[in-house]
């Protein structure tokens, strides 16, 4: 395989690549035939969404072309990510939300041709380490049978479930990336580091 670089894009050059970057998530989804142009229309529509929110942030991995993405946002200090929670949030993901350490990946693509398991791995952990997070955070469809196994095999875990509103009431899966050393206090590599806390 061609050697592959890593790129971090700015929004505006995200929403110059869209068109790439939507062909990618239809070469990287598990579509039925003649689902794709709707899967990319809703592709760039969440697209066109995420590059304008606040911290917003994509890291692209190319070798002769486009071979993979992960983009994200941090999470909200004021918790209102985790609105629609089932059931009460365990209170080291509010510690760590509170102090600005939690991290976001709203979308994940590799193309299939490529070592998808190490590429979307890499793509994750450098975009996390970039802002320092001690835990990602993604959503994914209850039915996406597919995208669940890829992140459990990355090594995420299932947390809990969460309910969205917009633009249709959704229960999503909500899974997490543990970032920080296990410790006998900690096993669950969740505890809240002063070292890394950001300024305010």
């Amino acid at each position: 395989m061609d050697a592959v670089r890593l790129r971090r894009l700015n929004r505006w050059q995200a929403e110059e690549l869209r068109e790439d970057l939507a062909d990618l998530y239809v070469e990287s989804s598990a579509v039925d035939s003649g689902e794709e142009f709707h899967g990319r229309q809703e592709f760039l529509h969440r697209l066109a969404h995420d590059v304008q929110q606040p911290g917003f942030d994509m890291l692209v991995a190319e070798a002769k072309a486009l071979t993979g993405c992960a983009y994200g946002l941090p999470v909200a200090r004021d918790g209102s990510w985790w609105q629609g929670f089932d059931g009460p949030l365990p209170q080291n993901l509010e510690q760590l939300t509170a102090s600005g350490h939690v991290f976001a990946i709203t979308e994940t693509l590799v193309h299939p041709h490529e070592h998808a398991r190490g590429l979307a791995r890499r793509l994750q952990e450098r975009l996390l380490a970039d802002h320092q997070a001690s835990l990602g955070v993604t959503l994914a469809d209850q039915a996406d049978h597919p995208a669940l196994a890829a992140f459990e095999a990355w090594g995420w875990q299932e947390i809990g479930q969460i309910h969205r509103q917009p633009p249709a009431p959704t229960t999503l899966r909500v899974l997490v990336l543990r970032l920080g050393a296990r410790t006998t206090e900690h096993p669950d590599g969740l505890a809240h580091n002063a070292r890394t806390q950001r300024p305010e």
